[in-house]
């Protein structure tokens, strides 16, 4: 195994001994302030390699850029006020490719690149199905905060059947079109293995924090800085980090202040997973970018 697999699969151990030392609520408040750092942290540099990876990006300024990308993120915010269902489902999916995109990067062909999309897509609905299958009553509270439907649990079971459907699928299609794994199969199910045990032991948030943070973002911020920089190293990460600053301040403000204003717990679960795709949204859209442009250099 590669050594951010090791590191990642030491640090969901950690978690899962320290939240033997938190109560659940505990569990939520120290899972949100993760989010709230390493989550949103990973997406703050969007700004920067937007600009690297727009090709008319010398006639745009970071205040057109800033605003283009606001703009989006109001979008967002307003489809989850309009239709928060629909809204709420589309996350789910935007999601579920982010995640599987950042785990699955292999070398595939333009002709097989929608081949490599409907996998990537599967594996992360699989991530995340397996996250709501332990955790049905909670999901469906925060489902019915936002849209006002109650998610019945053979919805959540069949989700999770069907994706493990077209995980098999896809994975054995790219198989026999003989695209190169980087990673053996039984690594992968022993990876699945890890994520049970992760979902199943924690808390809602605490589960989803520490794959959002250790298998998503800090992998993520790994590559941005790569791409960014050039190499990895202590210097590039501090550099990362004071140019996100800004943009991670913003999004601390707006979640604080919808928490000023709805502290009430589970509607402020439902506000902040909104918030998260307004934000989620866009940036799915730069890194996708990113990974296009990292194949031409």
């Amino acid at each position: 195994m590669s050594k951010i697999i090791n590191f990642s699969i030491v640090m969901s151990f950690l978690g899962l001994w320290i939240k033997n030392f938190m109560s659940q609520d505990l569990q939520t408040i120290v899972g949100f302030l993760l989010v709230f750092s390493f989550g949103i942290l990973h997406g703050a540099n969007d700004l920067m390699l937007i600009q690297k990876t727009l090709p008319n990006k010398k006639n745009k300024t970071t205040i057109q850029i800033l605003a283009l990308y606001l703009f989006f993120v109001g979008l967002g915010i307003l489809l989850f006020y309009l239709f928060p269902f629909f809204s709420l489902l589309l996350f789910i999916l935007v999601s579920g490719y982010h995640f599987g995109e950042q785990h699955w990067q292999l070398d595939c062909p333009d002709r097989k690149k929608r081949l490599l999309v409907f996998f990537q897509t599967a594996y992360g609905l699989l991530v995340l199905s397996i996250l709501f299958l332990f955790h049905p009553l909670e999901v469906d509270q925060i489902i019915f905060n936002i849209s006002d439907w109650n998610i019945p649990f053979d919805w959540l079971r069949y989700f999770f059947y069907c994706t493990v459907f077209a995980t098999l699928l896809g994975g054995i299609v790219l198989y026999v079109s003989k695209i190169k794994w980087k990673r053996p199969l039984f690594q992968e199910l022993i990876l699945l293995l890890v994520f049970s045990i992760l979902f199943k032991t924690s808390s809602l948030i605490w589960g989803f924090a520490l794959y959002f943070i250790i298998w998503h973002s800090i992998p993520s911020m790994l590559d941005q800085i790569q791409f960014l920089h050039g190499s990895v190293s202590i210097q590039k990460c501090w550099l990362y980090l004071k140019s996100g600053f800004l943009i991670w301040l913003i999004s601390i403000i707006g979640i604080l202040t919808l928490y000023y204003f709805f502290n009430q717990h589970y509607f402020f679960e439902a506000l902040f997973f909104s918030f998260l795709a307004a934000i989620t949204f866009p940036h799915v859209w730069v890194i996708l970018r990113m990974f296009k442009r990292k194949k031409t250099l």
